[in-house]
């Protein structure tokens, strides 16, 4: 008699302790915006994490995403996130650099050689502690996502040399070292919101933009873009980030199943988006777009106009943080 007492007992513990689990989850919606179309390997990533937190809530917590910048550009959207009145978003780390100037160092050109130093270093304790700057700022980061190696394309002309870039109009991030960064190439550097992107192409009111492979397949850029080099000029980390306000107000319980399908769609995303950089290619030359691939002498040309530009952002970063990137990126190398 005792025994069965004993188990109907542990019976009613284990139940109040699931029922209380439960109770820590709220029936809730995330906003989750982002800059690149339905299809893109962004939008697949912020559709399996939607996927694994409603899995992972019981249907509870439902993310609804909102791609093509509908809610509009990055630096609308993080601030959108400040306020609250939007719950996460996904987008290039450096444009952080207006909240934290640190993360401009992620936006070094020509800083990685491949994606696997850069998982390492977003990974490790200096992506981490880059993030955990942001809780200061009003976000809060859950970790980086890939976008891929930028290249430029342009409606004018092939570029075959670096001072083939002289006098074009490119469209930029708005952040200031890809401003300077053109700037030092020749270009006419034009900082636009990427909603405004295509129509400015199609307008002629700018001749070129750069952006991974995966980006300009899924924005159509081929219509009204002919030209494509591949300059690999800037690796894109993308950092994903949700409201410090949305954050705190979460459970624990909450918080963890946020947390964790961050982690299993960070692997998704990677995977996602470094398989499509080997199609989209082909697929923006089979639409029509002739491809350049700079010799060897003419991106050592490159790196050397834009030295300038990374001593200058050294000085703005800091150069204990420049240096610890680049012991970072050499422990990796070894």
């Amino acid at each position: 008699m005792k025994l069965s007492m004993h188990k109907v007992l542990l019976a009613a513990v284990a139940a109040l302790a699931v029922t209380g689990a439960a109770a820590q989850i709220k029936e809730r919606t995330l906003k989750f915006a982002f800059q690149n179309q339905s299809g893109h390997p962004q939008a697949q990533g912020a559709q399996k994490f939607a996927d694994l937190v409603a899995e992972k809530s019981g249907k509870k917590i439902t993310v609804k995403l909102f791609p093509g910048g509908t809610l509009g550009g990055d630096l609308q959207t993080v601030s959108a996130l400040q306020g609250g009145t939007v719950e996460m978003t996904v987008l290039n780390a450096g444009i952080l650099a207006a909240q934290v100037k640190e993360f401009a160092v992620l936006d070094f050109p020509f800083l990685f050689g491949n994606t696997q130093e850069a998982d390492a270093v977003t990974d490790g304790p200096f992506g981490r502690k880059l993030l955990a700057r942001l809780d200061e700022k009003g976000l809060h980061g859950l970790g980086y996502w890939d976008l891929g190696f930028r290249n430029l394309t342009n409606s004018k002309r092939p570029i075959a040399k670096a001072e083939d870039i002289a006098g074009l109009k490119i469209r930029v991030i708005q952040s200031p070292i890809y401003i300077d960064l053109f700037s030092a190439l020749g270009a006419n550097a034009v900082p636009l919101p990427f909603p405004e992107l295509y129509s400015a192409l199609d307008q002629k009111a700018v001749d070129g933009q750069e952006n991974p492979n995966t980006t300009i397949l899924a924005s159509k850029f081929a219509e009204v873009q002919k030209h494509l080099t591949e300059t690999r000029h800037i690796y894109n980390p993308q950092a994903l980030i949700i409201s410090k306000k949305t954050w705190d107000g979460l459970s624990a319980e909450e918080k963890k199943i946020v947390a964790d399908a961050a982690v299993e769609a960070t692997a998704f995303q990677r995977q996602a988006s470094r398989g499509a950089a080997d199609s989209a290619l082909q697929a923006l030359k089979q639409a029509g777009m002739t491809v350049t691939e700079l010799p060897a002498a003419e991106l050592a040309k490159l790196r050397e106009k834009v030295k300038p530009v990374i001593e200058k952002q050294t000085a703005a970063v800091g150069e204990a943080t420049v240096k610890e990137l680049q012991s970072e990126i050499a422990k990796v190398r070894k």
